[in-house]
């Protein structure tokens, strides 16, 4: 191998590297897209209900089948960004797991899979986004 051919493979990873950077940020932009318009729906809907608790209740569901919508694309792009990284995230305990594993090794469960039929299944309680906080933890606590 020569000189050249050691250089032409080094740029090549380098090159690499730049682009997956470039996919990451793009993903990471596009989450917090779609995380603000989630906050900003929320927030329209608070506002139709105060104006009008009598509303319609087909208005508020077509806002929240677009949350729901939305938070599905943010579960495949957090999933595509983590391929990016090499690795997924457990569903049950949040550990980092190399992309080639189907399993958990530290709690053993199984790792999701964008084949799977329930990949984009929501828990009915994890509509809160990163970018949000806690700002809609609100229910889960007693501010009584």
């Amino acid at each position: 191998m020569s000189i050249l051919d050691k250089f032409n493979d080094a740029s090549k990873g380098v090159s690499d590297k730049a682009k997956n950077i470039s996919e990451a940020n793009n993903l990471k932009r596009k989450i917090l897209y779609e995380e603000e318009r989630i906050v900003e729906i929320f927030t329209d809907i608070g506002k139709k209900y105060y104006k009008n608790p009598d509303e319609d209740p087909n208005v508020f569901k077509v806002l929240c089948d677009d949350i729901d919508t939305r938070r599905r694309r943010i579960l495949r792009m957090r999933f595509e960004l983590n391929q990016i990284r090499g690795y997924k995230i457990c569903p049950k305990c949040n550990a980092e797991v190399n992309e080639k594993f189907q399993f958990c090794g530290r709690c053993g469960a199984r790792l999701p899979d964008p084949e799977d039929e329930d990949f984009t299944s929501l828990e009915p309680n994890d509509y809160y986004t990163e970018s949000s906080n806690n700002f809609f933890n609100a229910d889960t606590q007693n501010n009584y």
